[in-house]
């Protein structure tokens, strides 16, 4: 079997999936909280190859650092299964959040990798040194295998200058790294080419726009399988409204609020990144909460509601200008993939874009790849389950040779 690791370290978590790759199949699953905390950490394990409650397994555990989670984690392979001698991977794939402009591809990890990865890290101080602890715990677990970085960035680098380039001072852009990166370029990558795939038409061919809608969200432009525009920046508080961060927002507000408010830089980064969005407009982060009290008669969640499917339609109509042409809009990720009003809402008043949506179709539960536009609909609206594991897993086998 075609077997890989997939490990997504954290600053205080470690979650990972066994993933059997020829067959897309999981064959376990497990989650490591709480890392270096005090009081202990958690940890949850299970064997996706039997039914047997044999095959859970769950406990407080000390896990006062990434080695020790590993540690945790081979424990529960081998208490609770599926064996790893028999099942033993070729490879572990990690996710790193940022590559910069350095990495364009998966890339088998050297000490001069790990070396790029902690020099990028003031562009992503909370997840690069934690993915690079998840690294060279894995490496210390997994001495006689690849390990290959899979970035979050690499699918948004065939984005023109045009499209990356801030208009600030070019010196000044250059020396800081100072540049539009993108992010979720695991999931647009896979969504895109799983559309592809559902339309049984070769995504080469194919212009569509890729809406990865979690408590995080991002946009994509993708022509030809190529990431060509996307709407996080730098960082991923750019583009589109949030679970608790702003998305785009006229950068005058802050030394704004500076001079007004008496806000220092931390604190207007704990305001944009963490109590802004859907919670800050309607009072909640939960997409799901934020629905119910809009049914319910609730003006603010509606109003955030509006904002943020607002500003959906707006970017999905700026991307349909940089295509020019639409074949596809796809939704996924939780709120994607769950939140049919949502949807409902995104694209309404798009019909003279060729946007027809089948209201029937929009609002049936699914589990898998779906259709929800008419069959008159000039453009294609599907619903696609995200799955960046896999993703990871595809990337790193191709990388090792598999």
């Amino acid at each position: 079997m075609s077997v890989v690791l997939v490990i997504n370290s954290g600053s205080s978590s470690l979650k990972y999936q066994l993933i059997e790759v020829e067959g897309g199949t999981t064959l376990a699953t497990g989650l490591v909280e709480r890392i270096g905390e005090a009081g202990g950490g958690h940890a949850k394990h299970r064997d996706e190859t039997t039914d047997a409650a044999s095959g859970t397994w769950e406990a407080d555990v000390d896990v006062p650092d990434h080695s020790a989670a590993f540690d945790v984690m081979l424990d529960a392979f081998a208490s609770t299964g599926p064996s790893l001698e028999a099942n033993a991977p070729v490879a572990v794939g990690h996710r790193v959040v940022q590559g910069g402009a350095r990495f364009f591809e998966p890339t088998v990890i050297t000490d001069l990798v790990k070396i790029n990865i902690d020099e990028l890290a003031p562009l992503a101080p909370l997840h690069n040194p934690a993915n690079l602890e998840g690294i060279e715990a894995a490496q210390r677990a997994f001495p006689d295998v690849s390990h290959v970085a899979v970035f979050d960035t690499a699918f948004h680098q065939t984005m023109p200058p045009a499209a990356y380039t801030y208009a600030i001072d070019r010196a000044v852009a250059a020396k800081h790294r100072v540049r539009r990166y993108g992010f979720h370029g695991t999931s647009h990558r896979y969504v895109s080419r799983a559309a592809a795939e559902f339309l049984e038409r070769p995504i080469e061919e194919l212009r569509m726009i890729v809406l990865h809608l979690g408590n995080g969200a991002s946009a994509c432009a993708v022509s030809g399988g190529r990431s060509v525009e996307t709407s996080m920046g730098m960082t991923p508080l750019e583009g589109l409204v949030m679970g608790t961060r702003s998305g785009d927002l006229d950068p005058a507000v802050l030394p704004y609020l500076q001079r007004r408010a008496g806000y220092d830089a931390s604190g207007i980064d704990d305001l944009l990144n963490k109590h802004s969005g859907i919670l800050g407009l309607g009072g909640h982060r939960d997409m799901r909460d934020l629905v119910a009290a809009s049914v319910d008669g609730d003006d603010a969640a509606t109003l955030a509601l509006e904002v943020y499917t607002h500003r959906i339609r707006s970017y999905v109509g700026a991307y349909a200008a940089q295509l020019g042409r639409v074949d596809a809009i796809v939704f996924t990720a939780g709120v994607g993939e769950n939140a049919a009003l949502v949807r409902e809402w995104s694209l309404g008043g798009l019909e003279g874009f060729g946007v027809e949506l089948d209201v029937e179709r929009n609002r049936e539960r699914g589990s898998g790849a779906r259709r929800i536009s008419t069959d008159a609909s000039r453009v294609a609206v599907l619903v696609v389950p995200t799955n960046e594991e896999l993703e990871i897993a595809r990337q790193t086998l191709e990388v090792v040779g598999g």
